[in-house]
């Protein structure tokens, strides 16, 4: 009985504490942004090449190659792009901001609960979420969250709102992408806004982003790709987002970015590359988890001792585990385990 009641919630789950909105896409121009209008999705039908790996049965004889090569690569594709007179994109978002972290939405195992309220109560009297608070605010003023759109872009501006106060603009380029460590005034006041929020001090914040980016003249811009799980169903091979026929970018990848603070897993001297907050360190596009369970540097591993009490190896793996509950999810330990 003792063993159980010192195991960890077998139903445990924490909901999310940063909650941005869908990105907005508009066309406008850098020297006049108050003309500006919604971007909608283009329909292209292209033919395309055949340029994928062929079998090497194929691609060693040449007839075979060339009658490969002569079929055509037909596609239908959403695309998006500025005006022809607009050379500036704009994406806008918003981002509340919650408490709570020291109360799961769901715990089943009193013990436990009150052990982690205990840890967590610690962690805001200790750290009062000023570190990860400082990552966030300078994930929002680099301008992260354009992905795709800060590439090649000449200059990028973020003009940020909070509570519907004063506004204030970032230079997006000032600020590295993967180095938290030095931060100027205007982001730091962010930080600490951030920081009450999450500590309870204030219901909730909520923040208006707009950012923008000077790309050039009718270039093209990127919202997200949507999933196609049917792709017998549909004509098109890619399809975007859009919301109310206004080309948009998913929450879920704005969170993404925001939470792109990680530096402490295990391989970071190498890559120097920040990676976004996972339980496993995953990182998709490159089919890798950089925070593994046999190196117990994995959020499960961390949490289980962490939250009954146990002390972790240093401040940075302390950091890691509370960002992950800002990033909510179900955590529970099966009975089975």
């Amino acid at each position: 009985m003792a063993k159980n009641e010192k195991a960890v919630a077998s139903v445990l789950a924490f909901e999310k504490k940063l909650v941005p909105s869908d990105g907005y896409f508009y066309g406008t121009t850098w020297e006049n942004r108050t003309e500006q209008s919604a971007l909608k999705l283009i329909e292209k039908s292209v033919r395309g090449t055949i340029s994928n790996r062929l079998k090497p049965a194929v691609a060693g004889d040449p007839l075979k190659l060339n009658a490969e090569v002569e079929k055509a690569n037909l596609q239908k594709v959403d695309a998006c792009a500025l005006g022809e007179n607009q050379d500036t994109l704009k994406v806008t978002f918003t981002l509340k901001v919650l408490g709570g972290i020291e109360q799961p939405s769901a715990c089943n195992n009193e013990t436990f609960f009150n052990s982690y309220q205990t840890v967590a109560k610690n962690y805001i009297a200790q750290y009062g979420f000023s570190e990860l608070s400082k990552r966030y605010a300078l994930n929002i003023a680099n301008a992260r969250f354009l992905w795709r759109n800060r590439v090649g872009a000449e200059k990028v501006e973020v003009v940020v709102t909070v509570n519907e106060l004063e506004a204030v603009t970032f230079d997006a380029f000032d600020y590295p992408l993967h180095d938290f460590e030095n931060v100027d005034a205007k982001v730091q006041q962010l930080a600490d806004q951030i920081a009450q929020a999450l500590k309870g001090e204030v219901p909730y914040l909520l923040i208006k982003i707009e950012a923008y980016a000077l790309v050039g003249k009718a270039q093209e811009v990127y919202p997200s790709e949507e999933l196609v799980l049917d792709k017998g169903k549909g004509d098109k091979s890619k399809i975007l987002y859009q919301v109310n026929d206004v080309a948009a970018m998913h929450s879920q990848k704005i969170g993404n970015a925001l939470r792109t603070i990680d530096t402490w897993y295990p391989e970071f001297d190498d890559k120097k590359t920040a990676i976004a907050i996972e339980p496993y360190g995953a990182v998709t596009n490159l089919g890798k988890a950089y925070r593994t369970p046999k190196a117990k540097q994995d959020f499960f591993s961390l949490f289980d001792k962490y939250a009954l009490g146990e002390s972790l190896e240093n401040t940075e793996q302390e950091h890691y585990v509370m960002a992950v509950l800002v990033r909510g999810g179900v955590f529970g330990q099966s009975s089975k385990d």
